[in-house]
């Protein structure tokens, strides 16, 4: 039994983790899944399985619907009521097939379920399709923090977090001062007003909804993506500020480092005397440096440079 984490070897082998009080299930899919080549982690009530799972983050969860003290529905809620397991695959494991309990294994957040007793081989087809699922959703994420753009699941019902990407999280830390798993009230408010018209706008080749927090020089946009669910949508986030709009204009339009500092000022409507102060220098050695701009990009007033700069630098539409 492998308890941590940072013990577990993902490069080669995707981990499970099965919750059941019967040892003789837990056996019988231990060894099935071992032999397929997984990482097998075991709990035999829900507070193990609480534990077992914020402790080593499984690929997917097989979890017992009916055990004593906590069932499986609490454990599916517990675990997507928290950031670090929400994103988890649970399948149950049930001996009810009624109606009801087949929507209260969905309701409390499985992706699938199988029917008791237990067949090996239709468990690891399941696993096989559903892991498959995670794997894409986990690399879209990955690859949106990767550049730059955080994203979270917000339920409008009650403003919770369903998901959020390792940036997301962070970004909404810096800027927030709300629990990991609820969304800002102001974020809820607004996404409320643009909701009801939003899809319609969007099929039409509108752009998204956007909303704008700014913190100092820092700016972090929240872009409505698509929904998710019946109550749930999709955001995307990007975070920018001066000093990272400030590279950019000095890289994409070669200018040197206080040439751009005194460009983008300019975008951002300030006079040469505005400018000296920010940058501590006088308004005449501002308007010889706004000079060299103009000379470098082919233009002579400060309305075609700032157009240029907006036109050529994404974070400066950011304003």
């Amino acid at each position: 039994m492998i308890p941590m984490l940072d013990r577990l070897d993902r490069s080669r082998t995707d981990v499970v983790l099965i919750v059941d009080d019967v040892p003789d299930n837990l056996s019988l899919l231990h060894d099935a899944l071992d032999e397929a080549g997984y990482t097998v982690l075991v709990a035999t009530h829900g507070e193990a399985a609480l534990q077992r799972a914020s402790q080593s983050v499984p690929d997917i969860i097989l979890l017992d619907a009916l055990m004593p003290g906590m069932d499986g529905f609490e454990v599916a809620r517990r675990l997507k009521a928290q950031p670090e397991t929400s994103h988890i695959p649970i399948v149950f494991m049930t001996g009810l097939t009624e109606t009801e309990h087949v929507v209260a294994a969905f309701d409390a957040g499985g992706v699938d379920y199988v029917t008791k007793p237990i067949r090996p081989r239709e468990v690891l087809a399941r696993i096989v399709s559903h892991m498959a699922s995670a794997r894409q959703a986990r690399q879209a994420r990955n690859a949106l923090d990767a550049f730059g753009h955080a994203s979270m699941t917000v339920r409008l019902s009650d403003g919770r977090v369903m998901w959020q990407t390792p940036l997301a999280r962070k970004l909404l830390q810096q800027y927030f001062e709300t629990p990991e798993t609820v969304a800002p009230d102001e974020l809820v408010a607004w996404l409320r007003q643009v909701t009801p018209s939003a899809l319609a706008d969007m099929a039409t080749g509108k752009p998204p909804p956007s909303w704008l927090v700014q913190q100092g020089g820092r700016r972090l946009s929240f872009a409505l993506h698509e929904p998710t669910g019946d109550d749930n949508w999709l955001l995307v986030m990007r975070e920018t500020s001066d000093e990272a709009a400030i590279e950019a204009l000095t890289q994409e339009l070669k200018l040197t480092a206080r040439e751009g500092e005194v460009l983008y000022w300019v975008v951002k409507g300030k006079t040469n005397r505005d400018i000296g102060d920010i940058l501590g220098t006088s308004p005449a050695t501002v308007k010889k440096q706004l000079e060299h701009v103009f000379a470098k990009l082919g233009v002579e007033t400060r309305t075609a440079a700032a157009g240029l700069a907006m036109s050529r630098v994404g974070q400066l539409k950011m304003r």
